[in-house]
């Protein structure tokens, strides 16, 4: 519960809502054991036939004639005492005292009822049955204000955990946001899902049931049992006898769901993932008519959630059974022990004294009904194990992302540094993903500003991961990178990165305008900033003529609404937009149709001057826009030259050089003049 404890430190915040639902629940709970006590007088009083002021009259009258039986019964005891033999005055003297705190209760009882018998008097009907209808007035006025109390109760309580919620999921939002790329790779989006939504809900869940029906219920509950108290405390007493067997079994059974539970939010985590991979990948799906293919995934994943939800079905019956059975072994222990003490006329059982006086029929009565009145919210609680061990297991997963460090984070003493201007030095850079396994291998390298270099190879040799390394979305496991002459560790993230540009090959939109799309980078820019910059990526064109609402088209969920050279386009002119220091270009142009790259290409060959450009290509005719090409293998840098030197020196070059040649495409490029 340790996680779930600073989820409740998050709710601590609201006071006044806490504070409002706590005072519901406290009238709501003095009201439940207010109404349950009109048993009294409706046995007592009204069906006797008797008025409310006949009713005190009488009761003085006992008292009083009690008082006297036991005076007398006292004398007779002195007067056996003082003629008995030593061992025979002991028990005698015992027997004295026992009679003279019945005195004692009597005189007591007397006193109580002289006290409020002018309120009887002054404001109570004499009459039976107004006295009936006047009890069943306050009982029905009783009920109605406790459930509006209930009704504030409710909203305040689901008011609290909705607001804690909100606090945990922005701060799990913004956690995430810090973390670098690495830490989603490893976890992936679909148990990220799964936390932000299925966890969440469980522990907001647990908030609703913490601060209702944890605090509301055993209220109640304790309003009936002081109540039942002040009537028989030790019958009471007697009665739970069972409460602490009990208590070690709910123990046991929370938690055994606390477990079970976290293993069937994995289990959940996993079909959000499997349904991530088929709706991502549905036109492989489709294209290779692997259906049922999927829907044996989807059924294996299920099939192994329903058992976890199965497994923790049958421990949460056994709540109720045991708050059941707990509560009837209760009210069967009251039973006999009462009836047997009320019939008998006695203030002892098995030798120990359990009132100070005889029970009446009518405090009988109420003590079981104020037992009931008990049950009733034990029972409610039975349910309150399952959700709250549920929540413990969705915040221990829920802080167990949210407690993690990024391996990229802002140094202590940021240095500051102002506009790119000189060069970024990569100096014996390593870099691995896993322990171990290089993906670049003592990398050196020089770009001057204002230089625009091409990376080239083959597939998997660290072209894409040695321009990571620039924005620092990783940090080389050896050697450094610079900017300017400072280490880039030693920057900001938000300073370095306010510096560099980004077009990937994967293009990603976001669900909301072409407008907002392009200037998502540079929020400040106006609309004719937006539409310069469309038309230097040479979007504008198809923006005002073949979207349906121009720049105020929605691009859809991941820009899907879009064409792959679409959305490369859009993508093109949020670089531009935000005028980049540093742009990085990785297989920007892939997508774009032949008939505009050279013009897009043109439009790079403007964007790039006086700022510094590493262009990652498979493309050949890209190469035109490089002052040097970086020719890498194996994560290692092979060659670094011209395109003329490298076709004299490079084999490797020489040899994705002819194989693009001879694609029709490439031979009109610039590299194929």
């Amino acid at each position: 519960m340790k996680n779930f404890s600073r989820v409740l430190r998050l709710a601590l915040r609201y006071r006044f809502t806490l504070a409002g639902a706590i005072v519901c629940a406290l009238v709501v709970a003095v009201l439940w054991g207010a109404n349950i006590g009109a048993i009294y007088p409706f046995v007592e009083v009204t069906f006797q036939g008797e008025s409310p002021q006949q009713w005190i009259a009488d009761e003085i009258k006992h008292a009083q004639r009690t008082q006297a039986e036991l005076a007398g019964r006292i004398e007779q005891l002195k007067a056996k005492s003082a003629h008995a033999p030593p061992e025979r005055q002991r028990a005698l003297r015992a027997k004295i005292g026992l009679v003279e705190s019945r005195v004692a209760a009597e005189l007591r009882a007397e006193q109580r009822y002289r006290l409020i018998q002018p309120y009887i008097r002054s404001y109570l009907p004499n009459d039976p049955f107004k006295t009936l209808a006047l009890v069943t007035g306050f009982l029905l006025l009783g009920t109605i204000v406790k459930d509006l109390f209930l009704v504030g109760n409710n909203i305040l309580v689901a008011r609290l955990a909705q607001l804690s919620t909100f606090e945990l999921r922005k701060l799990f939002h913004r956690r995430t946001l810090r973390m670098d790329l690495a830490s989603f790779a490893g976890s992936g989006t679909a148990d990220l899902m799964s936390r932000f939504t299925h966890d969440m809900e469980h522990v907001a869940a647990g908030l609703v049931t913490l601060f209702g029906k944890l605090v509301r219920e055993p209220l109640k509950m304790a309003a009936c049992l002081i109540g039942a108290a002040m009537i028989c405390w030790r019958l009471l007493l007697l009665s739970m006898v069972v409460a602490p067997v009990a208590a070690l079994l709910i123990h046991w059974l929370a938690k055994t769901l606390k477990r079970v539970n976290r293993r069937a939010m994995e289990e959940m985590a996993q079909i959000y993932a499997t349904l991530e991979e088929t709706f991502r990948g549905i036109k492989i799906v489709k294209a290779f008519t692997s259906e049922r293919q999927q829907r044996r995934r989807f059924h294996i994943r299920s099939k192994q959630y329903y058992k976890k939800a199965m497994r923790i079905a049958r421990y949460d019956s056994l709540a109720r059974p045991i708050s059941e059975v707990t509560g009837i072994i209760t009210i069967c222990l009251a039973l006999l022990a009462g009836a047997w003490l009320v019939l008998a006329n006695e203030t002892h059982l098995l030798g120990v004294r359990m009132s100070p006086r005889p029970l009446s029929l009518g405090s009988l009565l109420l003590f079981y009904g104020l037992l009931a009145g008990a049950a009733d919210p034990i029972r409610k609680l039975s349910d309150v194990f399952t959700s709250l061990q549920r929540a413990a297991a969705a915040a221990d997963r829920i802080y167990a992302r949210l407690d993690r460090q990024p391996k990229v984070r802002d140094p202590k003493h940021p240095v500051t540094l102002p506009r790119h201007r000189r060069d970024i030095v990569f100096e014996g850079v390593d870099f691995a993903y896993q322990p171990g396994q290089l993906v670049l291998q003592d990398i050196n390298l020089r770009i001057a500003f204002g230089q625009t270099i091409a990376v080239v190879g083959p597939n998997g040799c660290g072209k894409t991961t040695l321009a990571n390394l620039i924005p620092r979305f990783f940090d080389p496991t050896a050697g450094t990178v610079r900017m300017d002459g400072v280490a880039l560790r030693d920057l900001r993230l938000r300073d370095l990165r306010s510096q560099i540009g980004l077009v990937s090959q994967e293009t990603l939109l976001f669900d909301d305008t072409i407008f907002n799309n392009i200037r998502y980078g540079a929020p400040q820019a106006t609309r004719s900033d937006v539409i310069a910059a469309a038309k230097q990526a040479h979007a504008h064109q198809f923006i005002e003529n073949e979207l349906a609402d121009g720049y105020q088209t929605l691009a859809g969920s991941m820009g899907g609404r879009l064409s792959g050279g679409q959305r490369q386009r859009i993508a093109l002119a949020r670089a531009i937009l935000r005028d980049p220091a540093v742009i990085i270009l990785d297989e920007a142009t892939s997508q774009i149709d032949l008939e505009s790259e050279q013009a897009i290409q043109q439009a790079l060959e403007q964007f790039v001057r006086n700022r510094t450009a590493v262009i990652i290509t498979h493309r050949m005719a890209t190469l035109a826009l490089a002052d040097r090409i970086v020719v890498m293998q194996a994560g290692r840098i092979l060659e670094v030259g011209s395109h003329d030197e490298l076709l004299d020196r490079c084999e490797l070059y020489r040899r994705l050089y002819q194989i693009q040649f001879q694609e029709p495409d490439a031979a009109s490029g610039p590299l194929a003049a």
